[in-house]
């Protein structure tokens, strides 16, 4: 027996078991996950909480109808940021450069304070931009701004305090900024662990990526037959077009 040839074969046959692995575990969680890529640049991205008279529109069909009445047709929503009893941001919120409410550095319970958590925003130039919460400045050319955690991803790491092969499932929605500055907002069709979703960021390239919240998450993403309305939030964002 030409045990070197054995050897090699075994070799070639774990390492083409792994790819296999790899290629079908990645498949499934693509699979698994809807994404939509925006840029602030060239698209009409905004950041939402309340209707012309001062209302939180807490539902994507209320913010929808809301943009139909202005002409304005809405081709992609999500729930940006978790919220208070009264659908109030918790943490920062900055639209058209006005601070509606206040940054929260502070510590407590729950997925908003595990740490790092993180800033969403967008600035003056209309660039989309991810950073842990300590390190945001607001020097007054911040345009739309949302807080929340924690960080799926930071520095091009996945959060230290994720666990892989994690029981701990739930839908959840994120965003996150890749290579070419542009954003991806994604959520997860089932549940998934913290560990995956921060993942399925990490492999698209994403150097910081934070998470927006978990089993309330709703999607509007009609371009990819996915349509839901409903909701009960605080800050949404949305992408829109000209309507007729």
């Amino acid at each position: 027996m030409n045990f070197k040839r054995l050897t090699k074969s075994l070799i070639i046959g774990v390492l083409l078991t792994a790819g296999l692995s790899a290629f079908i575990s990645n498949k499934t969680q693509t699979d698994n996950i809807l994404s939509y890529t925006a840029s602030a640049k060239t698209q009409d991205l905004k950041l939402y909480w309340k209707d012309a008279k001062g209302v939180p529109f807490k539902s994507i069909a209320n913010l929808k109808t809301e943009l139909e009445t202005k002409k304005q047709k809405l081709i992609f929503a999500m729930n940006a940021g978790m919220y208070k009893k009264d659908n109030s941001p918790q943490g920062l919120f900055i639209e058209h450069f006005e601070t509606k409410a206040p940054i929260d550095t502070s510590a407590g319970k729950g997925n908003f304070y595990l740490k790092p958590n993180g800033v969403f925003y967008i600035d003056a130039d209309m660039k989309s931009v991810i950073c842990k919460t300590e390190e945001f400045k607001n020097d007054g050319k911040i345009k739309y701004a949302t807080q929340s955690g924690p960080m799926l991803v930071v520095d091009g790491h996945i959060n230290p305090l994720f666990t892989k092969g994690s029981k701990n499932l739930n839908i959840r929605n994120g965003a996150g900024i890749l290579p070419d500055n542009k954003v991806v907002f994604a959520m997860s069709k089932t549940e998934i662990n913290f560990y995956d979703f921060a993942e399925y960021f990490k492999n698209l390239g994403c150097k910081n990526a934070l998470y927006l919240d978990g089993f309330v998450s709703r999607t509007y993403l009609p371009e990819q037959k996915w349509v839901q309305t409903d909701g009960d939030f605080g800050v949404m964002i949305g992408v829109t077009e000209e309507g007729k």
